[in-house]
């Protein structure tokens, strides 16, 4: 029989701390600064020696994210601290990311999680031996997700720098609006209780699906751009069909073109960030993707490039559509490993 402790028998959860935007400068210092949504800059100097864990206070609530490297959180994160050196670490990531803490929601107006809910949680303690079987099993699952999303990056930046060669040195010296070549289309909203729960992707304003559903409401190949929230106009691309919720999208029955579009779009990610409008909360609208310019190129030049990175993306597919596979192979293990349902 597993004996269960309470959380905060085991973990602290330490507050982070503030850091004025001037003192961080994007990819110029060595350590990372991460926040509840992931990392946003980089520092001079650490506040955590790696590997470590951050957890969402505000904004993405609960989300559990392992770190190797020495890294920098702000006060939208809780850093994790063992009560026991003894304990495995990155097994307390995984025992972490079993208990929901995402659902421990404190604030009605910002998403907020207080710790002190979180200590209540019931978790299995295991022994070390035990411990480390576990944290090997879901880590060799991790490290083959991790190892396609960084060849999925190498792609696209090589993608990127296909673009380039195309679209700067080959440019003419007029450009044209992406409004007078297409507009963007806005996707449906869908409530999660109105979801049948599938395998298509629910793509809204998040980096991440907000559930699955059982049928799509755009085209195989397309583009998203979150449409408001924090991540508002984030460009992506999905290999197959999709229900589009808060999100614009252009798709391959909009243009043939979906590659080369993406690859312009992604080039223009930071002004298209600049161009959020909020009364409150940021929003991109279909008006602001139309305003940006791309080089006016003969058509033939359109049809040889995307043919020449068609198969860069049908390899950054085939990952992706491995990973999920992964991930929910990893996601169905996790919580029968952590509980002892399964035994290592």
């Amino acid at each position: 029989m597993i004996r269960t402790v309470l959380l905060s028998n085991v973990i602290e959860f330490a507050y982070s701390k503030g850091l004025p935007q001037r003192s961080c400068v994007s990819g110029q210092f060595q350590f990372p600064v991460f926040e509840s949504n992931g990392q946003v800059d980089t520092h001079s100097q650490s506040l955590v020696s790696g590997p470590g864990i951050i957890v969402g206070r505000k904004g993405s609530v609960g989300e559990v994210i392992w770190l190797r490297q020495d890294f920098r959180p702000i006060d939208t994160t809780y850093y994790v601290k063992l009560k026991d050196p003894d304990n495995e670490l990155i097994y307390w990531c995984y025992a972490l990311k079993s208990l929901g803490l995402e659902k421990l929601n404190s604030y009605s107006a910002i998403p907020g999680l207080n710790r002190d809910v979180a200590y209540t949680k019931q978790v299995p303690l295991r022994s070390a031996s035990d411990q480390k079987k576990i944290a090997n099993i879901l880590g060799s699952l991790d490290e083959k997700i991790e190892l396609n999303r960084r060849m999925n990056e190498i792609l696209k930046q090589l993608g990127q720098t296909l673009f380039c060669r195309y679209f700067v040195d080959k440019a003419r010296h007029s450009n044209g609006n992406i409004h007078t070549i297409f507009h963007p289309k806005r996707g449906r909203n869908l409530q999660a209780r109105n979801m049948i729960h599938d395998n298509t992707p629910v793509v809204s304003g998040r980096l991440k699906p907000a559930g699955f559903h059982n049928k799509a409401n755009t085209a195989a190949l397309v583009i998203t751009i979150s449409a408001s929230g924090a991540n508002a106009g984030f460009v992506s691309i999905w290999g197959e069909p999709v229900w589009l919720a808060d999100s614009l999208y252009i798709d391959s029955t909009i243009s043939k073109y979906v590659y080369t579009y993406y690859l312009f779009l992604k080039s223009k990610q930071k002004e298209i960030y600049d161009m959020q409008t909020s009364s409150g909360q940021p929003h991109i609208y279909p008006k602001h993707i139309g305003l940006l310019e791309i080089a006016d190129l003969l058509e033939s030049v359109f049809d040889s490039f995307e043919e020449k990175v068609q198969p860069l993306f049908n390899f950054m597919h085939k990952n992706r559509k491995q990973t999920d596979t992964l991930s929910k192979i990893l996601n169905s293990l996790l919580p029968k490993l952590i509980s002892g349902e399964i035994e290592t």
